[in-house]
């Protein structure tokens, strides 16, 4: 079985996480096809990445950096980036990525945490550095076109690179060893460090191949941002490891960009957040785009897909979007796959199936596994998920108990699912997220589905507010299209749309327009801010 034949090649001694995603592959292929806001363009092979990281795992060498450590890396999307992390990984060191959204407290948190002691950032993301001691650390730091003034303490990137002596051997690894530590996104409490091991890869190679169908042919591009789980699992590492060409963007998301990258490059598999789909349906396609695309495959991850936004998709583009599930703790584990011996056929609202490796289990609050129909908790059963690498967060061990029960046997996702008979999974929202109104346990993505088929919504976020009678209600914030205007009368509207088309007690009895929804840096909805 393939699954088997992964574990087989990512869970043993004697690995090296560079060779494995860089050295191996055929070095005059293109791996990094590389574009700035300033039309900046580059193209760099497997093998011109091969021999920069060697000399730059010199440079980190020189300076202490060996196998077990953690570097941060506070880097945009770029050649940088790339050299950066391949050159961590061919000393056994751990990758810590650095969101470069992130302020100086964000910074300070993850790298006091992970115990960092070198930082690799640009001139542009320097400053906010300069509120942290960095006597503790090293710092190297990469030019940028923001033309800021750096320390001189600071060790120059190109320069100290050109200058060092190549590391000729990478330093071996086993499965089970670190190459990435990555911050939950924090939305509750401090972040927590989710330790990725060496044997993740097979996971990350499955979800590559099974959940997008990335094919030698194709030119891939994830927009997600590395600073996050699914960019950087799925838009850097996961391409790596299969030896493929893929795109890094490394400018403001707009929707012209976007439409002339797809058109420029010829981008075959294209993956990216609802955010993004919605935000292309509300300026809708361009006149004869449809036919100067050669797009194969569209995916959606990091919240819920609302399904008309895939219909929208099948319109425009001939091709649906397809929703997938996963987390930073796990990575992806529940699809709508695109590989063609997994396809089924795509229900409306479903996150799909479990990817092979997986198994996908709905629990009472007892942890006992729930029949098909009933909402419960949405829980990875390890004991038949050979795929299953999440062993914990770092240095903290109180809240990775609170992730399994029944001796570890179930892993605790934090959301509640239900399935169907044909084991098709139906996502109803955080744990915390569920609203009770009247006795009736309401999903918040449901509402916010419905309300997405409105002629005049582009986004939604929707929430429980109390209510003395009926224990919480539903309250709906809507950011309206271009060309629509608040009033009364469509907040009436809305409501009574969503009643008709979803549900007579589960449609939205407040409504408050507003300009736009905090989210999260990697494009989650935060509702415990609508909330408060």
């Amino acid at each position: 079985m393939q699954v088997n034949q992964w574990i087989e090649e990512y869970d043993r001694e004697g690995l090296s996480v560079a060779h494995l995603l860089c050295d191996r592959h055929d070095s005059n292929k293109k791996a990094l096809l590389y574009e700035n806001e300033a039309g900046e363009k580059k193209t760099y092979t497997y093998g011109e990445l091969e021999k920069l990281s060697k000399k730059f795992a010199g440079v980190l060498k020189a300076q202490g950096v060996e196998k077990g450590q953690c570097v941060a890396v506070l880097l945009p999307k770029g050649p940088e980036l790339l050299v950066s992390v391949l050159a961590i990984w061919r000393l056994g060191a751990v990758h810590v990525p650095l969101f470069t959204a992130f302020g100086p407290q964000a910074i300070s948190y993850r790298v006091g945490n992970s115990g960092a002691d070198t930082i690799i950032t640009d001139a542009g993301n320097r400053e906010k550095l300069n509120t942290i001691d960095t006597s503790s650390f090293r710092v190297i730091t990469a030019p940028s076109s923001a033309d800021k003034e750096v320390p001189s303490s600071d060790t120059p990137f190109w320069e100290s690179l050109q200058e060092a002596e190549p590391v000729k051997e990478s330093t071996e690894v086993a499965g089970d060893d670190l190459f990435i530590i990555i911050y939950t996104s924090g939305t509750t409490g401090h972040p927590k460090g989710v330790e990725v091991p060496v044997r993740a890869l097979a996971a990350f190679k499955g979800y590559m191949q099974f959940g997008l169908d990335l094919r030698p042919d194709d030119v891939f591009w994830n927009v997600a941002d590395p600073g996050w789980a699914y960019g950087l699992y799925y838009g850097m590492v996961g391409p790596m490891i299969l030896g493929q060409s893929f795109i890094m963007f490394n400018a403001k998301f707009s929707v012209e960009e976007a439409y002339r990258i797809l058109k420029e490059y010829g981008v075959t598999n294209f993956a990216a957040a609802p955010t993004v789909y919605r935000t292309l349906r509300a300026a809708g396609v361009p006149e004869g785009l449809k036919e100067e695309l050669n797009v194969r495959v569209l995916s959606s991850a990091g919240e819920p897909l609302n399904p008309d936004v895939s219909t929208w998709a099948e319109t425009n583009f001939g091709i649906p979007v397809f929703d997938h599930y996963g987390q930073t703790e796990q990575g992806m584990v529940v699809n709508n796959h695109h590989h063609p011996k997994l396809e089924r056929r795509v229900k409306a609202g479903s996150m799909g199936q479990a990817m092979p490796g997986f198994r996908a289990a709905v629990l009472d609050e007892n942890g006992t596994e729930l029949p098909a129909g009933e909402e419960g908790q949405l829980a990875i059963d390890t004991k038949n998920s050979p795929l299953f690498w999440f062993r914990g967060y770092y240095r903290d061990e109180e809240k990775t108990q609170e992730r399994f029960v029944k001796e570890s046997r179930y892993y605790l996702t934090g959301d509640t699912a239900s399935r169907d008979e044909d084991e098709y999974v139906y996502f109803s929202g955080r744990s915390d997220d569920i609203i009770s109104s009247s006795g009736y346990r309401i999903g918040p993505f449901e509402v916010e589905s419905a309300l997405m088929g409105h002629e005049a919504v582009a986004e939604s976020g929707v929430v429980g507010v109390p209510d003395e009678q009926r224990g919480e209600i539903v309250k709906a914030f809507v950011v309206l299209l271009p060309g629509f205007k608040e009033s009364d009368e469509l907040a009436k509207d809305l409501s009574r749309f969503v009643k008709g088309n979803l549900s007579a007690h589960e449609y939205p009895r407040e409504i408050e327009f507003v300009e736009d929804l905090p989210k999260t840096p990697s494009g989650k909805i935060q509702r415990f801010l609508l909330r408060s």
